[in-house]
């Protein structure tokens, strides 16, 4: 956490208040209490002030007076993130993008759309639906997640095998830097000239600075969509099963995995139909035309009958396509059926590993005593074991946080990577050197120098300090002797 400034809470708020309504500045902790965390709520911190700015000028002039006085600014969007990345400073200003809720426009012709930070992520395409356009990133908590979360994690979803990230759909950016500039950021032909700082700025965690707008690209609905269904009494065959999928040349829409677990769970709370003595079950959606649906689901049927799937069955209609994907969708909450508590990861690895590294984490059940839950992204090797433990028994949280971080280690340690859509935020940032050298972490310090030197955008995430700085030793702690990993 920062130092504590020289402004007290009374006179901060006395100053935010001669431009922003006092209705928006929240300084009581009662009130605060929804804004200590994001969706990973292990992870939390009451801020000193929380403010709900409604204009443009008043952003710019929250920064200012912070950056004048060595205030903490924590951009927050809708507190979906599982990763504590918008986790509050106790010095510091909680500066909740809430308001800047507006689609500013649409075109059709040019396939965009402008909108603000605070948009939902579904209410883009809800709104494009009426020129046949929708926005290709889907997170599975797109129905309340906003489109500058979203750019701060680099969002994925169930379609970003096919329609890639958000970085992969954005065009253009505006921000204010800490120093309260507004800058753009892009532009909205293909390319833009010098470096590619949009992709820079998504997936940044708000270490850089505060999206103020994002102009996305929008796609053509497709003319048809299926999903096939495949059940198998292993997660190895399905593992193996998605590699093949891919190497036949089929690039699916969504290509996603379930667990035994995950799939009773699912199946419990949304009643999709999902076979209940799977071990292992995988969602293929292709979309297209009809004549290219048509082919790649009889290639993708008869592919998972070859690779053992023991059932296959393929959506007849909009409505059982939809009912499919409502199970895998609902599977995170459902979860929290089965468990007091669950804590969601987030890994990637390449696609060939699938098996080993699901055998791997089955290993490392077995050795902690917690149950883990597979849903996943399989198809871009997106991991998110689900793993369930009770956060009222004295010491289960601190095991279950060392084993999801041998998770991550070991997504490193088969060329994968420590994150796939979540972010780094708090729960990571120890895992961080795992997967990077000192010279590479440096160069990380030095952007972050670059655009705010004094440190104080969402400080304490993202980035840690090299191995040489005391302060990061007292965060490490010992991986666990013995055991199988």
């Amino acid at each position: 956490m920062t130092e504590k400034s020289s402004l007290t809470k009374a006179e901060l708020v006395t100053l935010l208040s001669t431009f922003i309504d006092p209705n928006l500045i929240i300084a009581d902790q009662e009130t605060q209490r929804p804004y200590e965390c994001d969706g990973l709520s292990m992870y939390c911190q009451m801020p000193l002030l929380v403010v709900l700015p409604e204009t443009l000028d008043q952003v710019q002039g929250l920064l200012k007076i912070c950056h004048q006085y060595g205030i903490p600014v924590v951009p927050r969007g809708a507190g979906t993130g599982l990763c504590a990345g918008a986790m509050p400073d106790k010095n510091g200003v909680v500066l909740s993008l809430a308001k800047f809720n507006q689609i500013l426009d649409i075109d059709p012709v040019a396939r965009m759309a402008r909108v603000e930070p605070g948009v939902r992520n579904l209410a883009i395409s809800e709104a494009a639906a009426e020129f046949g356009l929708y926005y290709g990133p889907d997170p599975s908590s797109q129905i309340a997640c906003t489109l500058g979360g979203n750019v701060a994690e680099n969002s994925g979803g169930v379609h970003c095998l096919k329609y890639g990230l958000t970085v992969h759909n954005i065009l253009k950016i505006k921000m204010f830097t800490v120093e309260g500039k507004l800058i753009s950021l892009g532009c909205e032909g293909l390319d833009s000239a010098g470096m590619d700082l949009v992709a820079l700025i998504t997936g940044s965690e708000g270490l850089l600075g505060v999206v103020t707008e994002i102009t996305v690209k929008l796609l053509p609905i497709p003319e048809k969509a299926q999903v096939v269904m495949a059940a198998f009494d292993s997660v190895q065959k399905a593992g193996d099963a998605v590699g093949q999928i891919i190497a036949q040349g089929i690039i699916p829409a969504g290509l996603e995995m379930m667990d035994g677990h995950a799939i009773r769970a699912a199946e419990d709370f949304a009643k999709a139909g999902y076979p209940l003595d799977a071990e292992a079950l995988l969602l293929c959606e292709v979309d297209g035309t009809k004549e290219e649906v048509h082919e790649h689901i009889e290639q993708v049927e008869l592919a998972f009958q070859q690779l053992g799937a023991f059932e296959v069955r393929v959506s007849q209609n909009e409505a059982e396509r939809a009912l499919l994907w409502k199970g895998r969708k609902s599977a995170f909450p459902a979860v929290g059926r089965i468990s007091p508590d669950y804590y969601c990861m987030d890994g990637t690895i390449p696609r060939g590993q699938l098996a080993y590294v699901l055998t791997e984490m089955q290993k490392l059940s077995e050795y902690y005593g917690l149950r883990v839950a597979n849903v996943f992204h399989a198809g871009d090797g997106n991991l998110h074991p689900l793993i369930l433990f009770d956060a009222n028994i004295p010491g289960e949280f601190e095991k279950t946080e060392e084993f999801g971080a041998r998770i991550l280690e070991l997504c490193v340690k088969v060329g994968g990577c420590i994150t796939g859509e979540h972010g780094v935020g708090v729960e990571k940032i120890r895992q961080m050197h795992s997967q990077f050298s000192e010279q590479e972490l440096a160069q990380f310090h030095a952007i972050k120098d670059a655009f705010d030197s004094a440190g104080t955008l969402n400080p304490g995430k993202g980035v840690p300090l090299l191995r040489h700085c005391q302060e990061y030793r007292t965060l490490e702690k010992p991986a666990p002797s013995g055991g199988n990993h």
